[in-house]
């Protein structure tokens, strides 16, 4: 069986090895997750981009989010009926509405954060300093590469 050095010569390798290591990052950081929270992962996802991209018309939101605006709208419902977003309405355009972060909706998202840093943190510590170099230098990239 090749190692992951071995099978990254290539960019077909690397490309395979970059997805299976992304996909397996991904799935252990939704296992550290606020115990209190309940809410879906496709849901976080939404207060995420609200807190990173402010107040967002559902349709920008769906195509940001890469999903249907139906369902943006049955996401952005659920979330309101929780209290983590509100609806209000756009500044300038009557005939749209905006979806804005509550401080329920903020609070979820820090805390949430919080606890995934901590871990990813926690595991940084057991790379070599010169290993943490190479991944301060690859953020920027991948960052590139998921937009």
């Amino acid at each position: 069986m090749p190692t992951v050095a071995h099978a990254a010569r290539t960019d077909a390798g690397l490309a395979s090895e970059l997805r299976l290591s992304v996909m397996r990052l991904r799935r252990r950081l939704a296992t550290e997750r606020h115990p209190d929270n309940e809410l879906s992962l496709g849901a976080m996802t939404v207060l995420g981009c609200l807190f990173r991209h402010g107040d967002l018309p559902v349709g920008e939101l769906a195509a940001r989010e890469l999903v249907r605006p139906p369902s943006m709208t049955r996401t952005v419902n659920a979330l309101a009926d929780l209290g983590q977003v509100e609806r209000r309405p756009h500044d300038t355009d009557r005939r749209l509405v905006v979806v804005h972060l509550t401080d329920l909706g903020r609070a979820t998202v820090l805390a949430d954060r919080r606890r995934r840093d901590a871990w990813l943190a926690r595991r940084l510590r057991d790379l070599t300093p010169e290993e943490r170099e190479v991944l301060r230098r690859a953020a920027p990239l991948l960052e590139r590469l998921s937009s």
